[in-house]
Formats: structure tokens, C-alpha cells, sequence
């Protein structure tokens, strides 16, 4: 079993409201979101739109239900825009993150990605070449040496579908040119299993650099039509392409094992974008709840 001390759950808020797909969810308020979390049985989650941006108001509504921020999404340009700009727009979220008491940043590069963008999800990607990895790589240490340095927060990368860092080999290249002392890996197990990856294989693979976790499994019918059809990400978002974990097709068991052998300490969190119209999240989240306490412990 993990260690209780040591290892925490959260979710995130995009089941309730979608940052990508406002219309997702726009019926749902802040404090219907963050008050089925604490119903649900989590003590964390990550940065939604509709959070309040002042540090002392967000801190009173969570701590009314019991909950902290252990994370928030930073899209950083690092290939496309000058570093000092990509830095002060850091600097500011990481500011926000230690007023909250957090300890990880999750890093996405969000130059040339298409996951937003209405082109299908495979096949359609930004490569990057020999010079582009080397922006990318050397401007992570740079960050991460700030973020941990100067604010006590761990650069956490998040590979996604439809960015520069998406695959098996994409990622290996970022872990193997990057610090580890100050870019670890925000390990996802949807992502990595939607683009044909095995997650269990990466977690064996990268348990040493891992200081996020998030939880989502697939329906890999729905992920076959994405590709059979050449649908956008959020299309297949919208299909429900994601589910929560126990949900779909991915081996959770063998995955906790391997997290939980490697000594990880820090928060687990459940992250499966749906529509809420047809996947209500406060089920989900109570059934990805039990989920987790049956094969955790936790």
C-alpha cells in the first residue's frame, strides 16, 4: 500500500468546467466544482478558469472544503516567443502557485500544438528538429532552475496529444536532455495511452523522474474513431475519447504497483476531460474515488 503520508489525491476541474471548451460545463460554478470534489473524497485538485485569481479568496473557499492547489497548467512558448517573456509570464504563475502553498508547476509547450486547433489529432503534429530541442531543453533547465530555486516548486513537464512532446521517443529526448535536478516528468497515463504508448511501460521506465501523476484512462473505441476519422482532439473530447481511471482499457493495478515500489510521494490526481452533460462529474469522480481506494488503499 502507498504511504498516506506521502502520497495525496486531487482532480481536476476540467470535468466540471473545460478551459478549451468553455461550453462545456458553463452551467457549473466554481463552488458547485470545488464543493463535489471535497464530496467526492479528494483533498487536491489543479486551476480551473472560473477559480477566483486572488490568492486570499481561492484560499478561503478551499480551505472551507478541505482542499489545496497542488498544481496549475503553465503553457509555455519557449519555441515561438523570447525567453524574458516566457519567463516573466512563469515568474507570475509561480508567485501565484507559492501563495497557495503549491509545489509543482506542469510545464506544456504549447508552440505549433494543434490540440486546440480543429486539424485531426494524428498525423498532423509539429516535429521538432535538432535546434528546436535544444530552445526547448535548455530554456526547461532555465525555468525549473528559477522555479525551485527561487520559488521552492518543481518544473513538472506534462507530455500531451497534439504538442512537440507527445510520444514514447519525444519523451525520452526531453528526459535525456534535460536536468534532472530541475525538470521532472508530469507523468500522464491517458495521454500516453491515446497516442498508442504503454503506460505502464513509461512509469516503469521514468518512476525516478516523476513528481506528478495524472490519472485517466480511454475508451480505445472512441480513440479508433478519432483517428479511423480524422477528428480533432477536442472532437474526441467531446466523444469521450477520456474516462476516468477503471472507466476504459488501461491496467491501473500494475501502474499504482510501480508508483508505489519506486517510493513516490506526492499527489496523485484524477483528470478525465468529459462532458459533463453526459458524464456528471460528481458520479465520476465518486466512482473514480472508489476506484482508487480499492486498488490503493489510498
Amino acid at each position: 500500500m502507498f504511504d498516506h503520508s506521502g502520497v495525496k489525491l486531487g482532480i481536476a476541474p476540467i470535468a466540471w468546467t473545460n478551459d478549451d471548451m468553455p461550453d462545456l460545463g458553463a452551467e457549473n460554478t466554481f463552488e458547485q466544482c470545488v464543493s463535489e470534489m471535497a464530496l467526492a473524497g479528494f483533498s487536491g485538485c489543479e486551476v480551473g478558469n472560473k477559480y477566483p485569481k486572488d490568492p486570499e479568496t481561492l484560499q478561503k473557499a478551499l480551505n472551507l472544503r478541505g482542499l489545496q492547489i497542488c498544481n496549475q497548467w503553465f503553457s509555455s512558448f519557449l519555441l515561438t516567443k523570447p525567453f524574458e517573456e516566457v519567463e516573466r509570464d512563469c515568474r507570475a504563475q509561480l508567485a501565484f502557485l507559492k501563495a497557495m502553498g503549491s509545489k509543482r508547476i506542469g510545464f506544456s509547450e504549447q508552440s505549433y500544438s494543434i490540440q486546440g486547433k480543429a486539424v485531426p489529432i494524428f498525423g498532423e503534429k509539429h516535429v521538432m528538429n535538432d535546434a528546436e530541442w535544444q530552445t526547448l531543453c535548455e530554456g526547461l533547465n532555465r525555468l525549473g532552475k528559477i522555479a525551485l530555486e527561487e520559488y521552492g516548486i518543481s518544473l513538472t513537464y506534462h507530455h500531451h496529444m497534439g504538442t512537440v512532446v507527445q510520444d514514447a521517443e519525444e519523451t525520452e529526448r526531453l528526459m535525456s536532455q534535460t536536468d534532472p535536478q530541475y525538470v521532472s516528468l508530469l507523468y500522464d497515463t491517458g495521454h500516453f495511452a491515446y497516442c498508442g504508448v504503454d503506460p505502464l511501460e513509461m512509469v516503469k521506465k521514468y518512476a525516478g523522474r516523476i513528481k506528478h501523476v495524472h490519472l485517466k484512462d480511454i475508451r480505445p473505441q472512441m480513440v479508433e474513431k478519432v483517428r479511423n476519422e480524422n477528428l480533432s482532439f477536442l472532437e474526441g473530447v467531446r466523444l469521450g475519447a477520456f474516462t476516468v481511471p477503471g472507466d476504459g482499457c488501461i491496467d491501473f493495478a500494475s501502474i499504482f504497483e510501480v508508483l508505489e515500489k519506486s517510493g513516490y510521494q506526492g499527489w496523485m490526481l484524477v483528470e478525465a476531460e468529459q462532458d459533463p452533460a453526459k458524464a456528471n462529474p460528481l458520479e465520476y469522480a465518486i466512482r473514480a474515488r472508489n476506484f482508487i481506494a480499492e486498488k490503493t488503499g489510498l
